[in-house]
């Protein structure tokens, strides 16, 4: 190979590198700042608390927004869908969700919190929780945030397995509406008030178990950084040869 196709081929091996390495930094600053205006958006809404009806969870227009919500209501007597592999404070476990029936809107999920696996051979919650003892069959008030539901990320495989309770791979609100025989489901999920005396242990986290705005940041300088690397070798290895 001569000293010419050496030099063409070496460039262009560098220069696609950078520009997939620059490309990758430039992903993660995109992923930082929507992380960060998601979490601006949440404490804005926190911080005002204003109280909208539960109805607004139906409005597709707000399909990604933040609300702060409150309404009467009742749970649906139905067996509750828990999510899996849900970690809090390092300990595996399960998100519990039941549909509750507002009295002046359509069923919406609510996010009840997070449970400790009963029995890690079948991934089902406690008793207790499947069967939903102090829930069902009384009118009660809930309050809490409004948010889209947690992304479904890689879907491999069913994301509803029924029984006593339904275990849940992802959320796929579709499929938990038609598990219910209901028509369809708002596109938001009720977060509830820690504060409330209702449900399991709960946090108005939006980002669990994912990368928050500063680790993107991070990321995306190594990333930088990596480009930078190919770009000063290639131009060091360029100039030794032609002193050659």
């Amino acid at each position: 190979m001569s000293s010419r196709t050496t030099f063409i081929v070496g460039w262009t091996a560098a220069v696609l590198a950078i520009v997939a390495f620059v490309s990758l930094g430039q992903w993660q600053l995109s992923r930082m700042h929507q992380k960060q205006a998601m979490l601006d958006a949440v404490e804005a809404t926190l911080a005002a608390r204003t109280a909208l009806p539960l109805s607004v969870a139906g409005d597709a227009a707000r399909a990604r927004d933040y609300d702060w919500s409150a309404g009467q209501g009742r749970f649906v007597d139905r067996p509750a869908f828990v999510l899996d592999n849900q970690i809090h404070a390092g300990v595996p476990g399960l998100r519990v969700y039941r549909l509750f029936a507002p009295v002046d809107a359509a069923p919406l999920l609510v996010d009840l919190g997070w449970t400790p696996l009963a029995d890690r051979a079948t991934r089902l919650p406690e008793a207790a929780v499947v069967r939903g003892d102090g829930l069902l069959g009384r009118d009660m008030a809930l309050r809490g945030l409004l948010a889209p539901p947690p992304s479904a990320g890689l879907a491999l495989g069913p994301a509803l397995a029924p029984g006593d309770a339904v275990l849940m791979t992802r959320i796929e609100l579709d499929e938990i509406a038609a598990d219910a025989g209901l028509p369809a489901l708002p596109p938001r999920v009720l977060r509830v008030d820690p504060a409330l005396d209702v449900g399991y242990a709960r946090d108005l986290d939006v980002l669990p178990n994912t990368l928050p705005p500063d680790k993107h940041l991070g990321y995306a300088v190594q990333w930088f950084g990596l480009a930078l690397a190919v770009l000063v070798i290639a131009l060091v290895l360029t100039f030794r040869k032609r002193r050659r």
